[in-house]
């Protein structure tokens, strides 16, 4: 997988960050990227935090979502391991050298200015703001990576349109696999890439 076509994406993996992740997965794979994952391949032997370095490092580009870092109840702890992933993107981009030297990070939120109270360190980085929309997320993906990469690419309702295909052709064949609608919302991300991967290559 080339360096240039990479991207590192950290997210949440829980259940109600799904709805978001699915048209972000679709909208990188529909402009000719390669998603770059922690949840791509499940091997225990290899040390997350290793894994997250060699992600890093093998991708040009960088997709980190923030909106989740606020706990969610009293007592809990704040949800570090985005804020933590992002300092590892950064940090290689300034000491790795090279090709990393070039590297692009995109930092999303779901409110402007929230986050700041906890990092305040990127009080003057520009955030994109999704709202927690589906539809917003794949906009602001989109418009970035077409202005970082210099891409001529179409407009967020197309590939929304194109999201939305996928979505109910993928879900029926499922069904007919035998997949119930609990299997298919649990799907693994490896699994979905595959079948967005195909679906991509007839459409």
């Amino acid at each position: 997988m080339a360096f240039e076509t990479n991207v590192f994406i950290n997210c949440p993996f829980d259940e109600d960050y799904r709805p978001l992740l699915r048209p972000l997965l679709f909208c990188l794979l529909d402009l000719g990227f390669e998603p770059r994952i922690a949840l791509e391949t499940l091997n225990s032997a290899e040390p997350r935090i290793l894994k997250i370095l060699r992600l890093v490092e093998e991708c040009k580009f960088g997709i980190h979502d923030l909106s989740r870092l606020r706990a969610k109840e009293a007592g809990e702890f704040y949800r570090m391991n985005m804020p933590f992933e992002l300092g590892l993107d950064v940090g290689c981009r300034a000491y790795k050298g090279g090709v990393c030297a070039d590297k692009r990070c995109l930092i999303l939120e779901a409110e402007r200015f929230r986050f700041q109270a906890a990092i305040s360190d990127l009080s003057n980085s520009d955030i994109a703001v999704h709202g927690n929309q589906p539809t917003d997320i794949l906009a602001e993906v989109r418009n970035w990576l077409n202005s970082q990469a210099n891409l001529n690419a179409p407009g967020p309702t197309r590939i929304w349109g194109r999201f939305l295909d996928f979505m109910v052709t993928d879900y029926d064949d499922l069904k007919a696999r035998g997949f119930s609608d609990h299997d298919i919302g649990k799907l693994p991300i490896d699994e979905l890439m595959v079948r967005m991967k195909a679906w991509l290559s007839h459409n």
